[in-house]
């Protein structure tokens, strides 16, 4: 319990420099600390070869406005789903047995989290609601723009409301993107 608490005050800390990048946490840590307070969380599956998902680092991760929405609504995971970073997820431990050191750069095997979550490319994000229960993952690189109609309808819970993807393909009709779009990127 005092873990959690601590941990839980690091985030408040590290929340207040919301605007120097995004709060990344340890899939274990967000899990403990949304058990104290629930709030969704959003996972950046990555590999560290991955060209699009160092592009989505510089281009879409450093947008202040994704930066204060993620910091402001989620716990945010960066997962490295071909590391060997131990995870315990409803009830079930998962690691990367066949991790090899000498392929921390290049490819490796992939980590069996991100094969429970069934990621299959590299950027992929994922959604888990208030309980930690998979919502949804949303492959490939996204501009911020464009990651901002997946955080909005998590955040919001509108995704509640969609019952069809005729319904789902209303919603992103209409929606009107607002974050800024940073020059020089």
């Amino acid at each position: 319990m005092k873990q959690i608490t601590l941990l839980f005050l690091l985030f408040i800390v590290t929340s207040v420099n919301a605007q120097k990048g995004i709060n990344w946490l340890s899939m274990n840590d967000a899990l403990a600390i949304q058990a104290q307070e629930p709030k969704p969380i959003f996972i950046d599956m990555y590999t560290s070869w991955c060209g699009p998902c160092k592009m989505l680092d510089r281009n879409t991760f450093s947008n202040a406005d994704v930066i204060d929405y993620i910091n402001t609504h989620f716990y945010a995971v960066k997962f490295n789903a071909e590391g060997d970073e131990p995870v315990s997820y409803m009830g079930n431990d998962f690691g990367n047995p066949s991790y090899n050191p000498a392929n921390a750069k290049r490819r490796n095997s992939q980590h069996s989290f991100a094969r429970h979550m069934s990621i299959k490319a590299y950027p992929t994000v994922v959604f888990l609601n208030e309980k930690g229960e998979l919502l949804t993952t949303v492959k490939s690189y996204r501009t911020p723009q464009q990651l901002e109609l997946y955080l909005k309808l998590f955040a919001t819970g509108d995704y509640k409301k969609l019952k069809s993807n005729e319904e789902f393909a209303t919603y992103t009709d209409n929606f009107v993107p607002q974050f800024k779009e940073e020059k020089g990127k």
